[in-house]
């Protein structure tokens, strides 16, 4: 299964608008959160997002956040990067 970090920017957006971000997106399956290969959640930073997926491409993924972004804000910015190692270090644990 593919493994996508997507990152969003809202351009002039205040906090409620990443609240309304957040919902969109968790509602599409898009997580808060990564898992370690011992089974913990970690959570994301702030406007960033994971996306597992058998069958979507990295373009895929890019338009799906991008249109959900659309819905709260004229002019995001999106950044989807495809994984197959991820490494991290002070996340908070979800």
């Amino acid at each position: 299964m593919a493994r996508f970090t997507v990152r969003i920017e809202l351009r002039d957006a205040d906090p409620a608008d990443y609240d309304d971000l957040y919902e969109k997106m968790i509602s599409e399956k898009f997580s808060k959160f990564i898992t370690s290969d011992g089974g913990k959640l970690y959570s994301l930073p702030n406007a960033e997002y994971n996306y597992s997926s058998d069958t979507k491409t990295t373009d895929d993924v890019r338009d799906l956040a991008y249109n959900i972004a659309k819905e709260v804000n004229s002019r995001p910015a999106v950044l989807v990067t495809k994984s197959d190692d991820r490494s991290w270090q002070g996340l908070d644990r979800g």
